[in-house]
């Protein structure tokens, strides 16, 4: 078992105060190596706290979350950000890239941290193979400005995948793109997911997309459900 998430529960706001929400309630969730889960609701219904949450960019009030038999509840900050940037990689509906930098550089962002020059060579080397992958090989040198959504969203897909994570996080990723560009996306997730054996949870309000992954959970109003056993 990859993931393991147990009675998670969140909440904002004071209990005694009228600005007060339960966003989860008794969360609980499994996921396996390798393996792809959608989490589906309507907007407001907790989807991107949950994935936050998986992601160890927020915490819970309460309950576990073990990640390869490693405790996330209970980690400091420092631990939880080498945890983010050595396991997981985010994919949000907006690509964040950065303006002033290049597709290449904006690929190489994640790796920044990283001391090790052995392994900066060999995320370098890994950088231009995933940008060949998704035919940005003449664009590598362009700016995300010259760029299309659907190259830019290509491009922050790739850089995910630059420190080779255990887990794929993807929130909306296809929320901002016209229908033909969300095909290509998630096309693009499955078969890099395929080819280097990432874990994928997609959030998202698209069945569509919810339908192409191996399972499918409906979050609503705090409470999280299993779609079709």
């Amino acid at each position: 078992m990859l993931l393991k998430l147990s009675n998670i529960n969140k909440s904002f706001g004071s209990a005694d105060a009228r600005n007060y929400k339960q966003v989860l309630n008794e969360i609980s969730l499994e996921l396996e190596k390798a393996r792809t889960l959608a989490i589906l609701g309507p907007s407001g219904s907790g989807k991107s706290t949950l994935l936050n949450i998986i992601g160890a960019l927020d915490t819970p009030d309460s309950g576990s979350i073990i990640f390869n038999d490693f405790p996330l509840h209970n980690q400091t900050e420092k631990q939880l950000a080498s945890f983010r940037n050595k396991e997981i990689g985010f994919i949000f509906q907006s690509h964040h890239l950065l303006p002033q930098c290049n597709v290449l550089e904006n690929v190489m962002i994640p790796t920044l941290p990283i001391k090790d020059k052995a392994y900066k060579k060999e995320c370098y080397q890994r950088a231009l193979e995933l940008i060949k992958k998704v035919d940005l090989w003449d664009q590598q040198n362009d700016y995300p400005g010259t760029l299309s959504g659907g190259e830019c969203q290509r491009v922050a897909v790739i850089r995910a995948l630059i420190n080779q994570p255990t887990l794929l996080l993807a929130d909306e990723p296809t929320g901002s793109l016209d229908q033909s560009n969300a095909h290509s996306i998630i096309d693009l997730l499955l078969k890099l997911k395929e080819e280097y054996q990432t874990s994928l949870i997609v959030v998202t309000h698209s069945d569509l997309v919810g339908s192409r992954m191996d399972k499918k959970y409906s979050l609503i109003n705090g409470q999280l459900s299993l779609i079709g056993g």
